[in-house]
């Protein structure tokens, strides 16, 4: 039943006071006209409580722009919504396609830093979130009294004497609710086994991350990556105003999950508009995704907090073999991967989260 101005409404209630649901909430397709988003797609969602979020149907269904209420959640840079035209893949060619945005896909046969592994030269972040979907699906429809809308299609990632791996991904919002649902799967259509690494970087900023800010997660232990994250490794959770010179620090958790075997995290900034606050948190199963990374960016312009689920570390491929921990799908496996992703938008939806995570 859609929550909205105050009260819940049954689905012919509602209806029978507007003449196109899309005058409240839904998902429309789009493309961009200039420069070099020339061309991108983009699903745009509306779910009627002031959570609009954009789809990049060009690539790989990873979450853009995303606000609440006129508020910005998701950090942007400077490249914008570039086609995948665009993409350069050697080395840390990645971050002239980086938009920012509110989740950007990693993977799938490496995630983290640019590296050789067994000879094969391997870009930062690979190639999967500059890859567009096919078979789209966009579309609205009421399951009772909820009105879902969603977005939907599969992205290849393959070669000729290589990986052929598929993500079919789902993007699903409700009508009167602040919060989104990533539903993957991801399928090895090869005949060999492949390597396989999967990272999803949630970037928020400013509002949502400005000075007082705070990291919420159930942590037991914090692993700083290197040097430059060791030196003030003790504030991994506090944020302060933007910084020249800022060199990023990224940390390593090892996250508690709640009872159900979920984590829960959230950047909160409590001070938010004269204290009434303003939050994001990602909820996830620790079996889907073992690793939680923070990456902390407090440089001016490149001011950001990104909240990092993943399978792996980030230091390229090859580590993660030297270390025994590289993942791989084998022919024809598949393995699933869940988020819920929402908005916390006031001081008492903050201490409740707070609450939670002390409670477990």
């Amino acid at each position: 039943m859609a929550h909205l101005f105050g009260r819940h409404w049954q689905r012919q209630e509602l209806l029978d006071h507007v003449g196109d649901i899309q005058q409240l909430g839904g998902v429309r397709r789009l493309v961009l006209a200039e420069g070099r988003e020339a061309g991108v797609e983009m699903a745009q969602f509306r779910t009627g409580t002031g959570l609009n979020f954009d789809v990049c149907l060009s690539r790989a269904l990873d979450i853009s722009h995303a606000d609440y209420q006129g508020q910005a959640l998701a950090w942007r840079s400077s490249t914008g919504d570039v086609a995948p035209t665009y993409y350069e893949p050697q080395g840390r060619g990645w971050l002239r396609s980086f938009s920012g945005g509110l989740v950007k896909t990693c993977g799938l046969t490496n995630a983290g830093a640019a590296c050789t592994d067994q000879g094969q030269e391997l870009g930062m972040h690979g190639r999967i979130g500059n890859l567009p979907a096919e078979r789209i699906w966009v579309d609205g429809a009421w399951d009772g009294d909820d009105y879902l809308m969603w977005a939907q299609g599969r992205v290849r990632e393959t070669t000729v004497f290589g990986e052929n791996l598929v993500l079919t991904r789902r993007v699903t919002a409700r009508l009167g609710e602040s919060k989104l649902w990533i539903d993957d799967l991801v399928e090895n259509e090869g005949a060999a086994i492949s390597e396989f690494m999967l990272l999803y970087h949630i970037n928020l900023g400013f509002p949502v991350v400005a000075d007082g800010s705070e990291l919420l997660v159930p942590t037991g232990k914090v692993v700083p990556r290197d040097a430059d994250a060791e030196e003030g490794k003790e504030l991994y959770a506090s944020f302060h105003a933007p910084q020249g010179g800022y060199r990023e620090k990224v940390y390593y958790h090892d996250v508690e999950p709640d009872p159900e075997g979920y984590v829960t995290a959230a950047v909160v900034n409590r001070k938010h508009n004269n204290g009434q606050g303003l939050g994001v948190y990602v909820r996830y199963e620790k079996e889907q995704l073992p690793q939680l990374i923070q990456w902390k960016m407090m440089d001016k312009r490149t001011y950001v907090v990104g909240l990092e689920p993943a399978n792996c570390l980030v230091e390229g491929r090859d580590r993660e073999r030297e270390r025994g921990t590289l993942q791989f799908l084998a022919p024809g496996e598949v393995k699933r991967f869940q988020l819920e992703i929402g908005v916390l938008p006031c001081l008492e939806a903050i201490q409740e989260l707070e609450r939670k995570l002390e409670n477990g």
